[in-house]
């Protein structure tokens, strides 16, 4: 249990977000180690994940640790004052882990008053990691499952023309009512002077 700050209202926490980075050749697998790792140092010293986000991988602004492209993960928790030193360390042990962040949101929170965000969904949502823009430009990012059903799908090309036709009847129609009322107001505007 960590130690409890004088400045801190008893039966309350401080509220924290971290955002740390990975090497980009981090697998799945990794990302969700490192996020079981850090949920259980939290749970250990009392504190409670409200958020986790995946936030993929992304170019860096400049080079880290020799790596110009990072898997960024983004948490928000509660905890007490001890709690961040303890995910701190363990970040700066993690060979995966680039670099880390972490700020100090709100103090005197109510650990009952804030709802998790966190389900098992939300949880395995957090370990996966999409493809950046650069490898599905070049046809290096796995194939998404959604689109495997989109390969045997047909277009109907008499169906999309006749559509295409029938817009541009109506848009003809409209255009066409709305120069009959264009004209019947500018020459009553006319006579009236």
């Amino acid at each position: 249990m960590a130690l409890k700050s004088l400045a801190d209202q008893p039966g309350t926490q401080r509220e924290y977000e971290t955002i740390f980075i990975l090497r980009p050749d981090t697998g799945n697998d990794g990302v969700g180690q490192i996020n079981t790792r850090l949920r259980g140092i939290l749970d250990t010293m009392g504190g409670k994940v409200l958020k986790v986000d995946n936030w993929g991988k992304r170019k860096l602004a400049y080079e880290v640790r020799k790596q110009l492209k990072g898997i960024y993960l983004y948490w928000r928790f509660l905890a007490n004052s001890g709690t961040v030193e303890e995910v701190e360390r363990n970040l700066r042990m993690l060979d995966a882990v680039i670099r880390y962040y972490t700020v100090k949101i709100d103090m005197d929170v109510d650990p009952n008053a804030r709802p998790t965000d966190v389900t098992d969904e939300t949880w395995t949502k957090a370990a996966e990691t999409a493809a950046d823009e650069e490898e599905i430009m070049t046809g290096q990012a796995p194939r998404s499952p959604f689109f495997e059903d989109e390969e045997d799908d047909e277009i109907d090309t008499d169906a999309e023309e006749e559509a295409l036709r029938r817009a541009a009847a109506e848009a003809a129609e409209a255009a066409e009512d709305k120069g009959d009322k264009g004209d019947k107001g500018d020459k009553g505007d006319k006579e009236k002077e």
